[in-house]
């Protein structure tokens, strides 16, 4: 189903209303997620890096394919690069600032330089200036084998999630599947918002799926982040992180060109996948000389992330 808006007010109450959507249905997908992780007694790391990060790339991955299948291909793109980057340099920065996060780099080793990893392979097909069916397939297949040795490695730990209360099946399944119908519907009205937006303030689609929808759908990201620091799951919290930029590169990238092959606009390469790239790559020393995230470094990477922000103006 498409709407269409004619007017600034209703484009902004859409892409206001549609956001809400977005953020309530991760959040019911998530708290499902975690619920049903808890009663399989997976590990809290494991947890992090692959049931709430995919949970939490839900919209991402809804908008990119409502965006993509209404003919904006640029606003999918700009979406995920964007995303990825705000993670780091918002998310993450501002998680850090509310309580320095101590993690081992060991226990991320092979997600920070898959996640790297992945960035260049991005890199490497803006190059080409596209993701075809075949591109789509080889994202998609890397995911699977990256999830199935994650959940390999995750069954060896010792540590498990605790489950003193075990929620019920039916409730479970009630908020993974609220969470998709709200996903669905509130995508539908976030990309029609966004673009009739770009159209009125005369904004490139790139620069919209870079920064509004981009930060936008980062926000289960942030709750799931606080809702980690309360718990004092910081691994769960950085796992969330570094999980969920590896899936917004290949499972929405992935689905979405296998799907619709989409082109890549070759102005990414002067600026927007490099500074994904670093932002990525930068946490791998970061954690493996510190072995924490200090507020330092939160305010650092919040201040590139700003200045970030300001080259798209």
């Amino acid at each position: 189903m498409e709407y269409t808006f004619t007017s600034l007010p209703i484009a902004t109450i859409a892409l206001i209303g549609g956001l809400i959507l977005l953020v309530t249905g991760g959040e019911f997908l998530v708290a499902g997620a975690i619920a049903l992780a808890e009663r399989l007694g997976m590990p809290p790391l494991l947890v992090g890096l692959t049931v709430v990060a995919f949970g939490t790339s839900m919209p991402e991955f809804f908008v990119s394919i409502s965006a993509t299948s209404a003919g904006h291909p640029s606003i999918m793109v700009g979406n995920v690069i964007g995303s990825n980057i705000a993670n780091i340099g918002l998310i993450l920065a501002i998680s850090a600032l509310i309580s320095p996060l101590a993690i081992h780099y060991t226990k991320l080793r092979t997600e920070l330089w898959a996640a790297t990893a992945a960035s260049f392979l991005l890199l490497g097909c803006t190059f080409l200036g596209y993701v075809n069916r075949f591109g789509g397939l080889l994202f998609a297949s890397l995911l699977i084998l990256y999830t199935w040795y994650s959940y390999r490695e995750g069954q060896k730990s010792e540590e498990h999630m605790p489950c003193e209360t075990p929620t019920s099946l039916l409730k479970i399944n009630l908020f993974i599947l609220g969470g998709l119908v709200l996903l669905a519907y509130g995508s539908g009205f976030f990309i029609d918002g966004a673009v009739d937006l770009a159209l009125h303030l005369g904004i490139s689609e790139l620069v919209i799926g870079l920064s509004i929808a981009a930060v936008g759908t980062s926000l289960p990201e942030l709750a799931s982040c606080i809702s980690a620091i309360r718990r004092r799951k910081t691994d769960i919290l950085v796992g969330n992180v570094i999980g969920s930029n590896l899936f917004n590169i290949l499972m929405v990238m992935g689905v979405t060109g296998i799907i619709f092959p989409f082109k890549l606009d070759p102005s990414l390469l002067l600026r927007d996948v490099p500074i994904m790239l670093i932002f990525t790559a930068i946490l791998i020393p970061i954690l493996y000389f510190k072995h924490r995230v200090s507020r330092l470094t939160g305010l650092c990477l919040l201040c590139g992330y700003g200045a970030y922000m300001y080259s798209l103006t």
